[in-house]
């Protein structure tokens, strides 16, 4: 038995209310409440509006067999797994290997015992929950793959994988898109002055900046030490020019006080847009906001840099 107590919701897909009444007779209702349906349409509607982790199912039923039912759930709802019963009169070992083959997980034949049935649903529960589970581990593992854990921001692939995708579609529908490289000024001093924790400290403020003045339709990375990438869509270029110069002037302005003093950062920029005549290409993009960054580096930090002519 399972050791998670909250209700499970059980569907019931049968044409015969006394049938019905049997599972239902047969199950706890307060751990496994039912959701009953007359048909097979009524079913995969319930199931679409509440998604029930276990559905018993009789194999005739007026307008749709629980063959169909099985193929239709395991097709229109491959993102949601729901362990399938299958109730049959049929003993014909060849139809019942059918039954299994179109998506059902279990089946029991009539007249069956409650007992049995209980024991079935309850191998189904620890079964859907387990499954459950490790899809869970599954998400989380795949949102750390794509989070730089120190900031909280997308990390360097998440933002390629991002950019690629908008970068496309900036092309095709021919609207603004830009990535800006960003580096913090003179950040080794903070570390080998103050400590690494003080650097951190640093990192995390910066990349709120960042985050707090990102559009939800864009997108800010940490993509590595103190460097950070900011992908623009749907807007120009002097769009992004005030955008990143609030930016900037926020980071300028905050003080940081480390072992009584109050400590300022800078930070330096590189912009690169995609042009009419350009291939939709990430990375060469990210390639020309590295080279203006390195000229505003080499201008005297803390401002914006546009790519050299001889790069368009």
């Amino acid at each position: 038995m399972s050791s998670n107590n909250s209700p499970f919701p059980v569907l019931v897909v049968d044409d015969s209310p006394v049938a019905r009444k049997l599972v239902e007779q047969a199950l706890n209702r307060d751990r496994h409440p039912i959701l009953p349906a007359k048909t097979g349409q009524e079913g995969l509607d319930l199931f679409a509006k509440h998604r029930p982790g276990l559905v018993i199912t009789d194999w005739l039923m007026p307008d749709l067999s629980g063959i169909e039912i099985c193929q239709r759930l395991r097709s229109e709802f491959q993102q949601y797994f729901a362990y399938i019963i299958m109730l049959t009169g049929v003993s014909d070992k060849s139809k019942i290997v059918k039954g299994l083959q179109s998506g059902a997980d279990e089946y029991l034949t009539k007249p069956f015992h409650p007992d049995e049935l209980l024991a079935r649903v309850e191998v189904g529960q620890r079964i859907v929950e387990l499954h459950r589970t490790i899809e869970a581990k599954n998400q989380l593992l795949e949102q750390l793959a794509l989070t730089d854990p120190l900031t909280g921001l997308p990390n360097r692939r998440a933002v390629e994988d991002w950019g690629k995708r908008q970068l496309s579609g900036a092309s095709r529908y021919d609207f603004p898109f830009a990535v800006i490289a960003v580096d913090l000024d003179k950040f080794k001093y903070v570390n080998d002055t103050f400590g690494h924790g003080a650097g951190d400290e640093v990192l995390r403020k910066v990349s709120e900046i960042l985050d707090t003045n990102t559009r939800r339709g864009d997108m800010c990375a940490r993509i590595g030490g103190d460097e950070f990438l900011l992908a623009i869509s749907h807007t120009d270029r002097p769009g992004i020019q005030i955008a990143i110069e609030r930016i900037r002037q926020q980071i300028e302005a905050h003080a940081f006080h480390f072992e009584g003093k109050d400590v300022r950062i800078t930070a330096s920029f590189g912009v690169a847009d995609l042009r009419r005549r350009d291939n939709p290409d990430f990375e060469r993009l990210v390639t020309q906001a590295d080279v203006a960054l390195y000229s505003a580096k080499r201008l005297g930090r803390n401002r914006i840099g546009s790519v050299p002519a001889e790069m368009h």
